[in-house]
């Protein structure tokens, strides 16, 4: 398989590390969105990563989507997401959390790094910055409630999904979520990404080459 996009995007480091921890062989091949557009529209022509192209060929996208697609072809040895139904309800609330996070912190993005200064919409900025502080504090609840699994062993995908999008707020958009105001959040990050297939698949612009 051929994992496709840069590992600065968090939903392109999530399939990455998921893929890992699921045991499943794949290449990773670095392909921005934007200086490298013709390229990937060569191999997707939606141009959306994470692409993974399939050992038959077929092209998918969505992070949560090729995630599913990955537990299938790892099951039943390996799994990522709790068969018990309390234990999915969980995840599943952790990590609509952290996606929903993430979303919000790639619109900040975006907002701030393609448009012109003098076309910012700040009511916007605010709107969306405050979504981002209500997901991180409901993930800080949650956390204290609850915590996650620490070791490559253990980990979910509750867990990894967590650990890759606070690492990419704390990158890009730290303004709008300071790690000083989650502490649980933050240390969880800290601990995760000593593990070897966080190691291995670091966020910028490097080539995940194996643990």
């Amino acid at each position: 398989m051929q994992l496709i996009g840069m590992l600065d995007s968090p939903y392109v480091r999530r399939v990455a590390v998921s893929l890992q921890l699921l045991g499943l062989p794949f290449e990773h091949r670095s392909v921005s969105v934007f200086r490298g557009f013709a390229q990937f529209e060569a191999i997707n022509p939606v141009v959306k990563a994470p692409t993974l192209v399939c050992d038959d060929g077929t092209v998918l996208m969505d992070s949560t989507l090729i995630i599913d697609y990955a537990e299938t072809l790892a099951a039943p040895h390996k799994r990522l997401m709790p068969a018990g139904i309390t234990e999915r309800q969980h995840a599943l609330r952790v990590i609509g959390l952290a996606l929903a996070a993430c979303e919000k912190s790639v619109q900040i993005v975006y907002e701030n790094n393609t448009r012109p200064p003098e076309k910012r919409h700040q009511p916007w900025l605010d709107r969306v910055g405050g979504q981002l502080r209500a997901a991180a504090g409901a993930l800080e609840t949650e956390l204290a409630r609850r915590p996650l699994p620490l070791t490559s062993a253990t980990l979910d995908q509750a867990g990894l999904t967590t650990a890759v999008v606070w690492y990419f707020i704390q990158q890009l958009t730290p303004e709008a979520a300071p790690g000083s105001s989650y502490p649980l959040l933050q240390a969880y990050s800290a601990a995760i990404e000593r593990l070897p297939e966080f190691v291995a698949a670091p966020h910028g612009e490097a080539v995940y080459r194996g643990v």
